[in-house]
């Protein structure tokens, strides 16, 4: 797999990063993640407008203009040699003497490489997945695509040591979002989303919903969503670039619903395929 840092182009395996980074140091610097279908970015502008707003959030200047990160990123996916992939950006403070504050005249690190996007089977959608619940203890800034993960990765680590797909979290009685994913609820036949705030990064994948939703006329409501209509919902979902639409059929032991993928659910998902095909992949 090929890579790219600080203005080459190299092995993945090639590609090193001084002791000092501030990404390594600190986790001081931000990331995003591009899905790529038949080697053709998704809503890349969207993504980079995503990496601008993350940038400005932690006062940290872009090291590229949008026509220059396109022809980077365009020809990363050029290097590789599989069609579905999933570009991953970091941008650092950069190499400086380990000092919390903002070093000056220090260039950022610049870093993507691609990996093969591996989605989940339809005999894994068919089966969904269980959940666990946990309290949402992370920082007040969670729209920022910091690369200082560690908050989630605890999280994330609660649903694997119950051999489960993911944990949703609740802050102060709300939902806010999956440790790496987000999280969708479905009472009454009423599609729910949590609303965009600093308290939750909303994907690519949330937008693609909501406007599947809209274009397709299935009742839907962005608002705070309480634990208890959490726990009561008839379908809960997760979804990411991954996962795509996937039910969640049981949390924290208790069945989901009827304890199988909802209608909304598999609907929901065969409209995300057909939009795949025939916008992503165009």
């Amino acid at each position: 797999m090929s890579a790219y840092l600080n203005g080459q182009f190299l092995p993945l395996a090639e590609a090193k990063i001084p002791a000092l980074d501030r990404g390594f140091v600190f986790g001081d610097g931000v990331y995003e993640l591009v899905p790529v279908y038949s080697n053709k970015p998704f809503r890349l502008d969207d993504h980079l407008r995503r990496l601008q707003g993350s940038l400005d959030g932690i006062r940290l200047a872009n090291p590229h203009g949008i026509d220059a990160w396109r022809d980077l990123i365009l020809r990363l996916i050029e290097l590789q040699d599989f069609a579905d992939q999933s570009i991953y950006i970091q941008v650092t403070r950069g190499v400086a003497p380990r000092d919390h504050a903002f070093p000056k005249g220090a260039p950022p690190t610049v870093f993507m490489f691609a990996q093969p996007l591996l989605t989940a089977t339809a005999e894994q959608k068919a089966a969904g997945v269980c959940a666990v619940t946990a309290v949402d203890n992370r920082w007040l800034r969670c729209n920022i695509k910091a690369i200082s993960l560690l908050a989630n990765i605890l999280l994330r680590q609660q649903a694997v040591d119950a051999d489960c797909a993911e944990t949703v979290m609740l802050r102060d009685g709300f939902l806010t979002e999956g440790a790496a994913s987000n999280i969708f609820a479905v009472k009454d036949g009423v599609l729910l989303a949590p609303p965009p705030s600093n308290l939750m990064l909303t994907g690519i994948t949330y937008d693609v919903v909501l406007e599947l939703a809209a274009a397709h006329g299935i009742p839907h409501e962005v608002r705070a969503i309480g634990e208890a209509e959490v726990r009561a919902a008839d379908e809960l979902w997760m979804s990411s670039s991954t996962k795509e639409i996937m039910a969640i059929v049981k949390l924290d032991g208790v069945p989901v619903g009827a304890g199988v993928p909802g209608p909304m659910a598999r609907r929901m998902d065969a409209l995300y395929q057909t939009f795949k095909q025939q916008v992503m992949r165009a």
